[in-house]
């Protein structure tokens, strides 16, 4: 038993030591040609030391010394390879994704992944990602940003913004959304913006839009609003939650405001 437990040390040894900080259970069994069983306890034994995590059934981290209060990797350090293994098409998004682009206003408390179809948090540790469901996904404009282990998407500043409007529960209201906007503008390339419009609702654009210009980043929108105006048939609401509150109607963007939305201190 302590010989499958050196062999495994070393086998997780050498993976990090040539920049790998991941593995499943079956390379494991393969790699040390011992039985399944045999191999989980071991890998049962080096998570109970704090230098393994599992954040999912099969897939598990090496945790370097400098990580073990953290219980686990940072989320954006296996986030690209676990959503490989799931074969699930993914982007981090929404506050992440905004944290990243350089609006910290407020970190948010789980990391934040877009994907096809909803799945249940994953809690690792004191890491925790949360996933929400996106339509079109694989169409969302997005980045390709280097990250200590590879390669992680992000959407881009422009889908950021444009999905913060479309999923405002997830970001803590609009309040904070505006907020985060005034942080974001300065990084939302407005001819961009428009091609991010394009596979969103276009109720989403009706509300950025109006936000954006309500922050007073009337560059940006410009050519929101012609694309708003070719195709808006029907006024959005601002916030779809309060139907039948008293409104305003904003006609640029075919917009009825039924409530105030003032950016967070």
């Amino acid at each position: 038993m302590q010989e499958s437990a050196k062999h495994l040390r070393e086998y997780t040894e050498n993976l990090a030591g040539s920049g790998v900080r991941f593995f499943t259970t079956d390379e494991a069994v393969d790699h040390l040609n011992a039985g399944p069983v045999a191999v989980r306890a071991q890998i049962r034994r080096l998570r109970e030391k704090g230098a393994i995590a599992t954040p999912m059934k099969s897939f598990h981290l090496i945790v370097p010394p400098e990580y073990r209060t953290l219980g686990c990797l940072p989320a954006e350090q296996f986030i690209d390879p676990m959503m490989r293994r799931l074969a699930q098409p993914y982007y981090v998004g929404l506050l992440s994704a905004a944290e990243r682009h350089g609006a910290a206003h407020q970190r948010p408390q789980a990391f934040q992944v877009m994907t096809s179809v909803n799945r249940r948090p994953i809690e690792c540790g004191r890491v925790r990602i949360a996933f929400i469901a996106r339509r079109h996904i694989q169409r969302v404009p997005n980045a390709t940003i280097s990250a200590p282990t590879g390669y992680v998407q992000y959407s881009t500043p422009e889908a950021t913004a444009l999905d913060l409007v479309g999923y405002p529960n997830h970001a803590g209201g609009l309040g904070n959304v505006a907020t985060v906007l005034s942080e974001l503008a300065d990084a939302i390339d407005a001819e961009k913006l428009v091609i991010a419009a394009s596979v969103s609702p276009l109720a989403w654009s009706q509300r950025l839009g109006y936000l954006l210009d309500r922050l007073g980043h009337f560059s940006r929108t410009a050519p929101l609003a012609d694309f708003v105006a070719v195709r808006a048939r029907s006024d959005a609401l601002l916030r779809r939650a309060r139907k039948g509150a008293p409104s305003i109607r904003h006609a640029k963007w075919k917009l009825l405001v039924n409530t105030d939305v003032e950016p967070d201190e």
